[in-house]
Formats: structure tokens, sequence, C-alpha cells
């Protein structure tokens, strides 16, 4: 069950002194950045680029996943009819794109900050040489003292084309956030944070504080996706749950509150805060993370999945229970629960058919089956990462 006793609807927040925010990541959504209209609000973007460049001249690195492309597209073609056929919406993105960075460019330039405008996609991270790539040249432009703008590349990401499309930018930031190794994420949204029930129909419903962890019941309450946006809280809650896997406290808050990203790294408690459940991951392990690279996955009993989470042992072939495949040995996998629930990613020391042929026997039993063996282990310690 969620941990939302009393504990935790009342403010806990972290000591200033314990802030050590150097690198953050801010996603700002579509309804913040158009103040809930069919345009950009440029008073808001404003607000908002002034807080960055505060930050800036503190030191730290700031990188933007922003929304707003297809919204500033629309507008600047004057199209009123709302279209969902996804050629349509890469005309809007491309046009969009133009205008959105323009703002940005022309906001950061009165505060004499240069922008990058950065557009990825799935393939890109999924591919661990385009992961590298991606990471070192985000990685460069912080060191130039440049502010990335990142957006998913609607122009040639789609649905239709399997393994492209990231989806939403909520999951864009997380998985960025893994990329640049970030200390905290800010997913910006037109709500305090997450809410024991939606606050636009129950004005009794309270702001949950805190989440330690992100049960089924913390996702029930996510509710559903957002009107002009493609993401919700659903998909933030999504995204949280990855960025914490990999070492990184998210703060989900209300975009529109005054200076609130300067007082999230001052250690104020301003919206929901979901703290990093481990400590930092390296790189292969983040890559390894976020989902992009898998290739198969394999389902383990009871007894593996508690020795995976709480003795954080390697996985064995005794404990597996079936197999999906087909992949490699050396590529990345998911490993499930008996549910289904993906509880880990890990590298395979075996490929698919091996598997499919010692899962459940015991490790001294791999020779004999297969006439060879790379170890005791289907996937190492040292080659795993729990979700």
């Amino acid at each position: 069950m969620a941990k939302i006793q009393k504990p935790l609807m009342e403010a806990q927040a972290v000591s200033a002194s314990d802030v050590r925010y150097q690198r953050i990541v801010v996603k700002i959504g579509t309804n913040v950045l158009t103040a809930g209209t069919d345009r950009l609000d440029l008073e808001v973007m404003s607000s908002l680029v002034g807080q960055v460049a505060r930050l800036h001249r503190q030191g730290k690195d700031v990188l933007i996943v922003s929304s707003g492309a297809i919204a500033c597209g629309r507008h600047r073609l004057g199209t009123t009819k709302e279209r969902k056929d996804i050629p349509f919406r890469q005309v809007l993105a491309s046009v969009g794109q133009t205008y959105l960075m323009q703002a940005y460019d022309e906001l950061f330039a009165w505060h004499d900050i240069v922008v990058a405008q950065t557009l990825l996609t799935k393939r890109d991270l999924a591919d661990r040489q385009g992961y590298l790539n991606a990471r070192n040249t985000l990685l460069a432009l912080l060191e130039a003292r440049a502010v990335p703008i990142v957006n998913e590349n609607d122009v040639v990401a789609v649905e239709e084309i399997e393994g492209v499309k990231i989806g939403d930018n909520d999951n864009l930031s997380a998985l960025v956030t893994n990329l640049v190794d970030a200390d905290l994420l800010v997913l910006l949204t037109d709500q305090g944070g997450l809410f024991t029930d939606d606050p636009r129909l129950h004005p009794d419903a309270r702001l949950i504080q805190r989440v330690d962890r992100i049960d089924e019941e913390i996702e029930q309450l996510a509710g559903e996706r957002g009107e002009r946006g493609v993401g919700g809280m659903t998909t933030k809650i999504q995204a949280a749950r990855l960025a914490t896997a990999g070492g990184t406290h998210v703060v989900i808050a209300d975009g529109r509150e005054k200076d609130v990203l300067v007082g999230l790294t001052e250690g104020k408690a301003l919206g929901t805060l979901f703290p990093a459940t481990v400590d930092r991951l390296e790189s292969r392990k983040r890559w390894m993370l976020t989902g992009l690279s898998l290739k198969g996955s394999i389902m383990v009993d009871a007894g593996a999945a508690r020795a995976l989470r709480q003795e954080k042992r390697s996985l064995l072939p005794a404990g597996i229970r079936r197999v999906e495949g087909p992949f490699e040995r050396g590529d990345a996998i998911a490993i499930c629960d008996s549910e289904g629930q993906r509880i880990a990613c890990g590298i395979t020391s075996y490929n698919s058919s091996d598997i499919e042929t010692i899962h459940g026997l015991r490790s001294e039993r791999i020779e004999e089956m297969l006439g060879y063996q790379y170890g005791a282990e289907v996937v190492h310690r040292d080659n795993l990462v729990l979700l």
C-alpha cells in the first residue's frame, strides 16, 4: 500500500544544508507554457527563464525538457481544428519547434546565456553508442555553460515506426536525467503536485508532499492524461519511477508558483517529492535502466524475486520460470516477477535458447545440458539494476 499516512501528508522539507543539487533537469509542460491558452505565454516563460538564469549564475547546470512545440505550431499556422493524424502533428511540431526555440533564445539572451536545441528519439538512446554520443554532447554543452533545450524529434519519431518514439516529454525528461547523471528532476505542471484525489473535482483533496515508494495505490492516484499535452500525472509517475531508480530526486510542482525552481534548490517543501531510491548508478546501469534497449524478458519465481530485491543476489537458472526472446548473450533484458511486473534489468550471460534449456535447473547442471557454460549466473549482480 502507498505510504501516504499522516506523516507524509505534512511538510517534510529537505534541510537546505543537505541540498546538493548541482545538475538539474527541468521539464516544462504545455499547460504551463501556454498558461492554459492556445499559445505560448511569454510572461510565464520569462519568469521560468529568469529562474533558470539565476541558478545558472550560481554555477549550477540546468537542462530544460520543453513541451509546447505542437501547440505553438498550431497557433502559428492559425489552425483551430483538432487534427490528430501523425503527419499533421509532425507539421505542427516542425513549425512550432522553430518558434519555441526562438522564444527561448530571445528570453535567455537577456541574461547573456546561450541555448542549444537538442532533439532526440528513442532510437538515439536505445543504441549504446548513440546513448554515449548524446550524453557526451549534452555534457559538453553544460561544460560550455550553455542551456540545452531538449525535445523529442517529433518530425521523425512516430508511433508507427516501432522502437522510435518515446511518446511524452515526462519520460523523455527522466531519460535525459539518467543520461547526464542529474541530481534533481523537476516536473513542472499546472497542478501543485500529486493529490489524494483530483483537485479539480474534489476541493478537499490533499497534497501528498512526499512519496517514498511508488506502488499500485500511487499509480492509481495519478489519474488520466492532460488535455493539451500528451502527458499527465500518470506519465509523471512513470518518469519519477525511472529517475528515482537511477539515484535522482524528483519533484512534481506547480510551474506557475513564484520562484518555484529557486525554492526547490534551496530545500523548500514545494510540490510532491520523490526521493531517490538508490545511490547514484554508473552510466552503464543507467543505460540499462532506461529500458529502451531491452531485447527480451525473463519471468522468475517468488524466491528468485526475493533474492534479487532483498538479498541483492545474482539471477540463477533455478529461479527462472519463463523466457521471452529471442535475445543473444550480452543483450539487455527485463526481469519480471510472477505477475509480470518488471523488477530489474540486466545483461544476460546466455542467449534465450540456452536459458530455455537450463531454466529451472541448478547451476551445476548448466555445462551438462549445454556442453559449455559462461558462469553459474544467468544475470550476474554486477550486470543487474533493480527498479
